[in-house]
């Protein structure tokens, strides 16, 4: 299996430059302030392509580019193809990797049509998107990843209700092709191995 490159702090543009300002401040930047925000983001893809690229060449088994950036699921529109798309593309494309993993579990709607020409090709997704309307957003070349909710079901629910829900995410889907089934979001701390069991269960019928 293709070993992903992991971990927020390596592949989160827009988080590190969170991490230079207020969450209010950074948004408003974006139309305030697009130059220098065209600048710092720049100047993050840039760190961030050498930093994949770097591992990718001191370990040649990594054929995989994990992004997370749940940030960017609160700009649509114009904004999100302004200061978003063309920095995602950058990074998933810093090296030929036949994995493109990108995680976004904000609002996803309004990045899902632009996923497959950012060259992402494995997209996790909030629990609050249904799998087919997702399906609809990002096209048919896209492997949707979830959409189990992750702390009210798998680790809070009993192992009825898990595979209740997955029966339930697997008869909404109109064509069950590249998906994975999984959480619609992150793995919980506390889930019960019978709840694992269930939904692994569930998930083979």
């Amino acid at each position: 299996p293709p070993l992903l490159l992991e971990g927020s702090w390596i592949a989160n543009k827009h988080k590190l430059g969170l991490g230079m300002a207020e969450s209010s401040s950074y948004s408003s930047s974006l139309r305030v302030y697009p130059d220098a925000t065209h600048t710092l983001l720049d100047t993050i893809t840039g760190y961030l392509e050498a930093w994949v690229q770097l591992q990718a060449t001191t370990f040649p088994s990594i054929d995989g580019v994990l992004i997370l950036d749940d940030l960017a699921g609160f700009v649509g529109g114009a904004d999100f193809e302004t200061f978003a798309k063309p920095y995602l593309a950058r990074c998933f494309q810093s090296i030929d990797a036949k994995v493109r993993f990108f995680h976004n579990d904000a609002h996803g709607l309004g990045c899902a049509p632009h996923l497959e020409a950012m060259g992402v090709n494995l997209f996790n997704f909030s629990h609050l998107h249904a799998m087919q309307e997702m399906r609809e957003a990002t096209g048919k070349n896209v492997t949707l990843l979830g959409n189990i909710p992750p702390r009210d079901v798998l680790a809070l629910g009993t192992p009825d209700e898990v595979r209740q829900c997955v029966g339930d995410v697997i008869a909404s889907m109109g064509d069950a092709q590249r998906v994975i089934l999984s959480c619609g979001g992150g793995m919980p701390p506390g889930v019960s191995t019978a709840n694992i069991e269930a939904f692994v269960h569930a998930a083979h019928g």
